[in-house]
């Protein structure tokens, strides 16, 4: 392994995974995929055609029937031996995330465990789907209540989260007894097949899996095939509102979960070294192409602005930065040259709406950056809700002061956003966090946890337009999304005389 982390990533052809197998498809076009941190071309992904789709949800649904007939603690079986494999080549697969999207191996890591924690909790798929029973609910009349699956569903995942994004979605989905069709970014597209592979390895049936790669032509064959029954989204807000309304239209159950503008709040009485290190991690982390990144810093009272910001400058100043398999380094080039250069764009537009740039991170310097794709961590003080860099989901490592004079006016602040994905709050004062966590309007919220996302036995979704759709993923929320509910109310012929009743029933 090199310090770019090329090992093991070259210019190979990336192909679907359909009924089991690797194929190309139809091969119309292929896309290209980059070492973020070198530039270096190292492979290249086939597209698919709206017949490779088809291809893959009729292997999907010729798989449905004998897999959800499949006893639940079988299913778990299987999971039980993915969970082994997975955690057996959690640092191969780290490596991959880290050749392909650029962040720091360590991160990397991080995210393949936070997958398998889903994984965990689908292996207890016997106790989740146990249903209810009600005995003598009329005279000799019994009800009963019981969960089944739906049939083929796809999972649609963005390029920041490689491994987890989609282990939030196929492990429960599986263990409920679905079939599935996975749409990877195109931008990172390898850990889906490498993660194939290992559910083959583990004893999955060929088709119960299955992989295609692409861009819009792939997703929209998918939301508009009839056999799908329910689509699982992860990416920015406009694409999750058309993933919504297209899919919905289509007859779909769906949960997309879009784009985020995370607050934290520091109160005067914080522990302002805690919230300098929470704000540091959270906000340039992964270089800030996280959903639950923490993009806005509202700091209350202008001593506390002050001191705020003083220590996150330092902390800017001592922030390191390279590829991601380096020693040491904290934070990775950004995964294209077309996002950094977005990225960078909101840094001029932040200047010309007169917001203060303390920190340009244009202006930082990489060892052995090369050709990759990298852009310092950057800071503004004095931004307002007016400005464009405050609405927007910027997506990288850009933080922003949004200075608050009152507990009330920053609460406010957070509340007046569109998105409500997730915040935070930091104080040593427990009536100040229980007001926030009852009046904020946001679905995850940490008090001196500056990235609250939930463990994977609870679920993890959004307000507002950060959450399109009924149903939060993986967790309680998870299950019921993946299933149908279905009660039978029965009574078994007796000697009893039945007697014609045209009248609602009723137990009076």
């Amino acid at each position: 392994m090199n310090s770019t982390g090329t090992a093991n990533i070259t210019a190979t052809d990336i192909d679907h995974w359909i009924g089991g197998e690797s194929t190309a498809g139809s091969v119309a076009s292929r896309g290209e995929v980059h070492n973020p941190a070198t530039g270096a071309l190292t492979g290249r992904v086939a597209f698919a055609t709206p017949e490779d789709v088809t291809a893959a949800v009729t292997a999907a649904a010729e798989a449905f029937p004998a897999w959800s007939n499949t006893p639940p603690h079988v299913r778990a079986r299987v999971l039980f031996r993915f969970r082994d494999l997975v955690e057996t080549h959690r640092d191969r697969l780290a490596e991959i995330i880290t050749a392909e999207h650029g962040k720091v191996f360590n991160d990397a890591q991080g995210e393949v465990t936070r997958g398998l924690e889903v994984v965990e909790f689908a292996c207890g798929i016997p106790q989740l789907l146990k249903g209810e029973f009600s005995e003598n609910v009329g005279r000799a009349v019994d009800a009963v209540t019981f969960r089944q699956p739906l049939g083929v569903v796809t999972g649609i995942s963005p390029f920041n989260f490689p491994a987890m994004v989609p282990m939030w979605m196929f492990p429960v989905a599986l263990a409920c007894g679905n079939t599935f069709v996975m749409k990877p970014s195109e931008k990172d597209p390898t850990l889906s097949v490498e993660l194939a592979k290992l559910l083959k390895e583990a004893g999955l049936p060929d088709g119960v899996f299955n992989v295609v790669h692409g861009d819009k032509v792939a997703v929209d064959a998918l939301l508009v095939d009839p056999r799908v029954e329910a689509v699982s989204f992860v990416g920015s807000t406009p694409i999750a509102e058309y993933i919504h309304t297209t899919a919905v239209a289509n007859g779909k159950r769906v949960q997309a979960l879009g784009g985020a503008k995370n607050h934290m709040v520091v109160m005067p009485d914080a522990d302002l070294d805690q919230a300098v290190s929470a704000l540091m991690g959270a906000a340039y982390g992964s270089a800030g192409e996280r959903c639950m990144a923490i993009s806005v810093a509202v700091p209350v009272g202008e001593e506390t602005a002050q001191r705020l910001r003083e220590r996150l400058v330092k902390a800017l100043g001592e922030l390191k930065i390279g590829p991601g398999m380096t020693a040491d380094v904290e934070m990775g080039p950004l995964v294209t040259a077309a996002h950094r250069d977005k990225v960078a764009g909101y840094l001029d537009i932040g200047v010309e709406e007169g917001a203060e740039l303390v920190v340009d991170g244009r202006k930082q310097q990489v060892n052995g950056a090369g050709d990759g794709f990298f852009l310092g961590g950057s800071l503004f003080d004095h931004v307002t809700a007016s400005m464009k860099i405050y609405r927007e989901e910027i997506f990288g490592p850009v933080l922003a002061i949004a200075r608050a004079g009152s507990f009330a006016e920053a609460l406010t602040l957070v509340n007046e956003h569109e998105y409500g994905n997730g915040t935070a709050i930091f104080t040593r004062d427990g009536n100040t966090a229980r007001t926030y966590l009852a009046k904020v309007k946001a679905g995850m919220v940490g008090v001196n946890v500056p990235i609250p996302v939930p463990m994977a036995f609870h679920s993890f979704g959004g307000w507002k337009r950060s959450l399109f759709g009924d149903h939060h993923v993986h967790g309680p929320e998870g299950v019921r999304f993946y299933t149908r509910n279905k009660t039978a109310t029965t009574r078994w012929p007796s000697d009893a005389q039945v007697t014609t009743d045209f009248a609602m029933p009723t137990h009076a």
